[in-house]
C-alpha cells in the first residue's frame, strides 16, 4: 500500500523544507492509530487527575492540558530529530520502546483488573468497579492514579497536596497545581509515541511535518474522540496487542539502525576515541570491516537483486552544493593525505564519510520491505477475531 501511494500527486509537493510523498498518508495513518489505542492509559489518568478539580473547572483544566499537548509535542519532535542523529540516542530510544512493550505484554497485561473501561457523560474514557457499574471510590481512585501515574507521587503532591482526600487540607485539589501534574503527565506519556514517530519518519528534518501531523491528530482523537478507540478494542480486542507489538518492531529497528549504521571508529567522536583508548584500534578494524560489508552488499543489490539498485554514492564533497568543484578536489586532497598519515602510523585509513549498510527507506531494498512486511503483519494479527475483553465496555455510561 506505501509503495502505491508514493506514486500519487502528493509526491510531488514541498514547502519550507518539508518534503511531502504519498507513503507519509500511511505513516500518518499508523501514527495516529498508536497514539489513539496506547494513549487510552493516558487518558484514564487525566481525567483521574481532573476530578479532583471542582466540576466546572475540569474541562478548563483538561483543555489547557491539551494546548500544553501540543506544544510539548512540537518542542520534542524538533529536539528528537536532532537527537537521533547522534547514534547513542537511537540505542537508547531503541531500547525504551522495546522495554515499555515488552513491559506491558509480559507484565501489566497479566494483572487482575477490579475495574472496567467505559465512555462517561462527556464522551471520555472513565473507570466504574468492574461488575457493578458503580463509580469508583475516591480510595480507589487514588490507588488507580498510584498505579498508573508515570511521574512521582511526590511531584504530584508538592503541586496540587496530598492525593489522599482525607489527608488534604481543602476537598479539592489547586487548579493550576493540577494543570501542571495534567502536563507533566502528558510529557511523560508523550515520550513512546514521540520516539516511535521519529523511528517511522527516520529522524529526517525534511519528514518532522508527518511526525508532528500525526501525534496532534491523535491527541485530538483521543481527547475529542476516545469513543472510537475504546469501540475499536471492544470489537478487535487483539489490536491493543497488536500496537504493542508495532512498538517491539520500531524500537528493533532503531538499534539495528543503531547497530549495523554507526560510525564504530569513532572518527567523528574524537571523545568517545580518546576514552577507548588503545582500543579504538579494535574498532577502526570493526569499522573497516563494515564498511567493506557495505560495499559487497551494494554490490549484490546491483548485480543480483531484482530491481537492480546502484550503489549509494558516498562521495560526501560531490553532494555538497554550498562548495564548487575546486573545493571538492581540495576536500578529496586533504582526506587523502589524511588517509596517508593514517597509514604511516599504522592505523585503519577511513574515509570521512560514514556509509550505511541499511536503508529503511527505499521500499526496493530487502531491509526495508522486509520491515514494513513485518509492521503490516503485526498490524493484521489486531484484526483477528479473539475474544472480548470484559473490561471494556464502551456502550456502558455513567449517569
Amino acid at each position: 500500500m506505501i509503495e502505491l501511494l508514493s506514486g500519487l500527486p502528493l509526491a510531488d509537493f514541498e514547502i519550507f523544507g518539508q518534503k511531502a510523498e504519498g507513503a507519509d498518508l500511511a505513516i500518518i495513518a499508523l501514527l495516529v492509530l498508536l497514539e489513539g489505542v496506547l494513549s487510552i492509559d493516558n487518558a484514564l489518568v487525566l481525567g483521574l487527575l481532573a476530578k479532583r478539580l471542582p466540576p466546572e473547572q475540569r474541562p478548563k483544566a483538561l483543555s489547557y492540558g491539551l494546548i500544553g499537548a501540543f506544544v510539548f509535542r512540537v518542542i520534542a519532535i524538533c529536539t528528537a530529530s536532532l537527537l537521533l542523529q547522534w547514534t547513542i540516542v537511537k540505542f537508547i530510544g531503541g531500547a525504551y520502546l522495546v522495554y515499555i512493550a515488552v513491559k506491558h505484554l509480559f507484565f501489566e497485561a497479566k494483572e487482575d483488573h477490579e475495574e472496567d473501561i467505559i465512555i462517561g457523560k462527556t464522551g471520555e474514557p472513565e473507570l466504574v468497579q468492574a461488575g457493578t457499574g458503580k463509580p469508583l471510590t475516591s480510595a480507589e481512585e487514588t490507588d488507580e492514579i498510584r498505579e498508573r501515574l508515570p511521574i512521582p507521587e511526590s511531584a504530584v503532591e508538592a503541586l496540587t497536596g496530598d492525593l489522599e482526600p482525607a489527608k488534604r487540607q481543602t476537598k479539592y485539589a489547586g487548579f493550576w497545581g493540577t494543570v501542571a501534574v495534567i502536563e507533566l503527565t502528558d510529557v511523560a506519556f508523550a515520550v513512546d509515541s514521540i520516539l516511535a514517530a521519529m523511528a517511522l519518519a527516520g529522524s529526517r528534518q525534511e519528514k518532522l511535518w508527518v511526525v508532528i501531523t500525526g501525534g496532534i491528530i491523535g491527541v485530538v482523537l483521543m481527547r475529542f474522540a476516545a469513543a472510537i478507540f475504546i469501540k475499536l478494542l471492544d470489537r478487535f480486542p487483539r489490536f491493543e496487542l497488536s500496537a504493542y507489538l508495532l512498538v517491539v518492531v520500531i524500537g528493533l529497528k532503531l538499534l539495528v539502525d543503531w547497530g549495523f549504521n554507526s560510525d564504530w571508529s569513532f572518527q567523528q567522536q574524537p571523545y568517545f576515541a580518546k576514552l577507548l583508548g588503545s582500543s579504538v584500534t579494535s574498532f577502526e578494524n570493526l569499522e573497516a570491516s563494515r564498511r567493506e560489508t557495505v560495499k559487497s552488499y551494494e554490490g549484490w543489490l546491483e548485480k543480483d537483486w531484482i530491481f537492480h539498485l546502484e550503489p549509494e554514492e558516498h562521495d560526501e564533497a560531490s553532494h555538497d552544493t554550498d562548495h564548487d568543484h575546486g573545493d571538492a578536489e581540495e576536500m578529496k586532497e586533504e582526506a587523502e593525505d589524511k588517509a596517508e598519515a593514517a597509514a604511516e602510523e599504522g592505523k585503519v585509513a577511513l574515509p570521512p564519510h560514514v556509509p550505511h549498510l541499511l536503508n529503511f527507506h527505499d521500499l526496493r531494498r530487502p531491509e526495508c520491505m522486509t520491515f514494513w512486511l513485518i509492521m503490516l503483519a503485526c498490524f493484521i494479527y489486531g484484526f483477528v477475531p479473539g475474544k472480548k475483553n470484559p473490561h471494556i465496555k464502551p456502550d456502558m455510561q455513567l449517569h
